[in-house]
């Protein structure tokens, strides 16, 4: 058997196991995910090394007319966003847009991985995190490290609003008829 040379073994740590670069975020140390009574909260993570080259922002985008920005997800590190209970619908951006719908109950803490894939950059998949799937969520918690949005956040999705804008347009239709697959749906059960 032929030995791998050494580039090609220290690709595939980078990409398979590494924390990407934080960009448009702040690390932080901890994060208070405990909702308030008229509050759910989603916690969006990236549990995986892969793609660790590549963020990928994640909007609201029940609003029709509006893309509210959530947060930029870089491999290994998780964002905790407040929202009120009922009906949301989020959007994940890299290659691609890729869309979730949530059912959210007040005073719950919700969870969804962003799934990087192959593609010219990385195309990624948002996933709910069903009650079935709770015991991977501690492990999933412990290998990722939080970030927040700043300024700076807010100032990159304005200077990219009209990619953003685009990409939604262009996959909002194959997500509605299901060409992209089943609609994932966060339910209010899954939350905790």
């Amino acid at each position: 058997m032929r030995a791998l040379p050494g580039a090609f073994l220290s690709f595939v740590a980078i990409a398979c196991g590494h924390a990407g670069e934080v960009k448009h975020m702040r690390p932080v140390a901890t994060v208070d995910t405990t909702p308030k009574a008229d509050q759910a909260v989603v916690v969006f993570l990236r549990p995986s090394g892969w793609g660790s080259m590549t963020q990928s922002s994640v909007f609201e985008v029940t609003d029709p007319a509006e893309s509210v920005l959530v947060g930029i997800v870089a491999a290994k590190m998780k964002l905790a966003y407040r929202t009120t209970p009922g009906h949301h619908v989020f959007m994940s951006v890299g290659e691609n847009a890729d869309f979730m719908d949530a059912r959210l109950e007040a005073g719950k803490v919700y969870y969804a991985s962003l799934i990087a894939g192959p593609g010219y950059k990385a195309r990624f998949l948002l996933k709910p995190v069903h009650a079935d799937q709770r015991g991977d969520v501690a492990g999933w918690l412990a290998e990722t490290s939080w970030v927040e949005t700043t300024r700076d956040s807010q100032r990159w999705a304005d200077d990219n609003e009209v990619s953003i804008a685009k990409k939604r347009a262009h996959f909002w239709p194959d997500w509605i008829a299901g060409k992209l697959g089943p609609r994932e749906t966060l339910a209010a059960e899954d939350g905790r």
